[in-house]
């Protein structure tokens, strides 16, 4: 191969490299979006009238119905997104949140063996079942600083699934009212659970 040879390849080579970025520029130019007067994003939020009375949120129904009237196959399969992270059996292992076995009426913080966060241990008192309830709405909420990381069930019916209409609970008969056993989540009753 000869040098002129040798040139006119390099000179189509060459060619090609300037042809491509004189496109690159060209079209740089051409479709170069406009900056925006104020970065970031416009969020589109409902307004509520000023003049009209805000509708009022619905009474949630006292904590003790909601359980009477709850379905305990429904509840188990509710609760199956707590097993990622509990155990519910008696004597289970904490994993990366405590056991739940006996939780009612349990001192909040005290189960041996979990290292509770700070928030947690400063919220003391007992847990009942109202608290519990609020706990799994939004743990967040409840107590500020939890190192629980679920963003918690906020709708009544996801808490507290309830049977369907016309079908009896298990053992073909209808119950009204809490035994013993599903007030204490397994443990002997105490005085307190006696309604």
């Amino acid at each position: 191969m000869d040098s002129f040879e040798l040139n006119k390849i390099l000179m189509a080579v060459l060619f090609c490299c300037l042809a491509l970025l004189s496109l690159n520029i060209a079209a740089g130019a051409i479709f170069t979006p406009p900056k925006p007067a104020k970065p970031g994003y416009e969020i589109a939020v409902q307004e509520h009238p000023a003049g009209g009375g805000a509708a009022q949120p619905e009474k949630a129904e006292p904590i003790e119905v909601r359980l009477a009237n709850s379905s305990a196959e429904r509840g188990q399969s509710a609760a199956k997104v707590c097993l990622a992270c509990h155990t519910f059996e008696k004597g289970g292992p904490n994993k990366q949140g405590p056991n739940q076995w006996g939780i009612v009426a349990r001192q909040k913080a005290a189960e041996p063996g979990f290292n509770y966060s700070a928030a947690m241990k400063a919220k003391g008192g007992t847990w009942t079942f109202d608290d519990l309830d609020k706990f799994i709405a939004n743990p967040k909420s409840f107590v500020p600083g939890t190192a629980m990381t679920y963003a918690g069930m906020p709708r009544d019916q996801q808490r507290h699934p309830r049977r369907q209409a016309g079908r009896p609970a298990q053992g073909g008969r209808e119950v009204t009212r809490l035994g013993p056993e599903a007030r204490t989540f397994g443990r002997a009753p105490r005085p307190a659970d006696v309604v």
